[in-house]
């Protein structure tokens, strides 16, 4: 019989297993754990989470725990492949036990924090090493080397348009990411946008840029993966039910509550920042020139695709008695950045490409 979801919120979830640090011993604590949390982000390089335990059988003294475990289980929706650490290459670590207190009948709680072999992996290694070519062939390389991250994961990389060479000098491999990140060029559209992520999810990790969410390669504006609508919970929109939405569809849908985490839109603050308008100063040690390159809100917003299509959010009308714009402001937020030609003997700039273009590169950037 094939599977299928009974209710919202239906997930399969056989066992969690913890090994000790020797490996010699392995337990099945699923039904020690009153709470269990999952946290990935486009904004978080590594998959973390909680365990929170009630333990009345000395777990932690028989096993014992140490903060050096691994934890395997396989948590998915019926149909659906779902999280799957069950093997050594995608099992999580345990690093941290907090929150320890007695309840009245004995019980210990406690909360374990676990996190992807390669969030353990970056604290313990760190990269020293010269790269050439593309950015994204870089990351990968750190991404694979036994003696960096050593990662036997997925790697879904998104193909950056400039290459460069590149020196990381003694950080962690997350950070030497991070720092590449910054500089690589997205292929969609043309070579100035700037905005890549690096991130972990259960099928791997990816580095790709904020433009390839939205659109496919061919700058194609990508289909809605899920639309959610807020009702009262002790309510039923009967209407809602079709052939194509059933009841459990619907539920899936539904905001249970949520909250406004800005309540306000802070024009004085965004224009200080540089939002609306910025001005980036580029001295190039080579020459000893510099170069002024002013970013405009409403003359760049098209130069990079959104999920909202390319209507500008934000009015262009005058704010003042001189007829300009936000946008007009481009003293607003002044940067000095140094940038440099034939640094490792290629006539390209900070970021692989023309020098002269650095400074409205980065502006778009910041």
């Amino acid at each position: 019989m094939a599977e299928h979801i009974e209710f919202a919120g239906d997930f399969k979830l056989a066992n969690i297993t913890i090994r000790n640090h020797e490996h010699t011993l392995a337990v099945d604590i699923k039904r020690l754990v009153i709470e269990f949390n999952i946290y990935e982000s486009m904004f978080a390089n590594a998959l973390t989470g909680t365990l929170v335990i009630a333990d009345a059988t000395n777990l932690i003294g028989k096993l014992p725990i140490q903060g050096t475990e691994i934890l395997t289980f396989n948590l998915s929706t019926p149909g659906s492949p779902g999280i799957d650490c069950s093997t050594p290459e995608k099992a999580m670590h345990v690093y941290a036990l907090t929150d320890k207190q007695q309840s009245s009948d004995g019980v210990e709680i406690y909360t374990l924090h676990f996190a992807s072999r390669e969030f353990l992996r970056n604290i313990r290694t760190r990269v020293s090493q010269a790269y050439s070519g593309r950015i994204d062939q870089m990351v990968s390389s750190i991404m694979q080397d036994e003696n960096y991250l050593d990662s036997r994961k997925t790697l879904n990389v998104q193909e950056t348009s400039n290459q460069d060479k590149i020196v990381i000098p003694n950080m962690h491999p997350f950070q030497a990411i991070n720092m590449l990140q910054k500089r690589a060029l997205s292929t969609i559209d043309n070579t100035t946008n700037v905005g890549y992520h690096f991130y972990e999810t259960p099928r791997g990790f990816h580095f790709r840029s904020w433009e390839s969410m939205c659109v496919d390669a061919n700058g194609v504006p990508r289909d809605i993966k899920q639309s959610f609508e807020y009702m009262k919970v002790n309510m039923t929109d009967n209407s809602a039910y079709s052939a194509k939405k059933n009841k459990v569809t619907h539920e899936y849908q539904s905001v249970e509550n949520y909250r406004f985490i800005s309540t306000s839109h802070d024009v004085a603050s965004n224009q200080a920042a540089g939002t609306y308008a910025s001005r980036v100063i580029s001295h190039n040690l080579y020459d000893k020139s510099y170069t002024e390159s002013d970013y405009s809100y409403h003359n760049h917003y098209r130069d990079t695709n959104h999920v909202d299509g390319n209507k500008v959010p934000v009015v262009s009308t005058p704010v003042d008695f001189d007829d300009k714009g936000i946008s007009d402001y481009p003293e607003s937020k002044v940067s000095v950045v140094p940038t440099s030609r034939f640094v490792h003997g290629e006539d390209t700039g900070a970021f692989g490409i023309d020098v002269a273009q650095d400074g409205i590169t980065e502006s778009k950037r910041l």
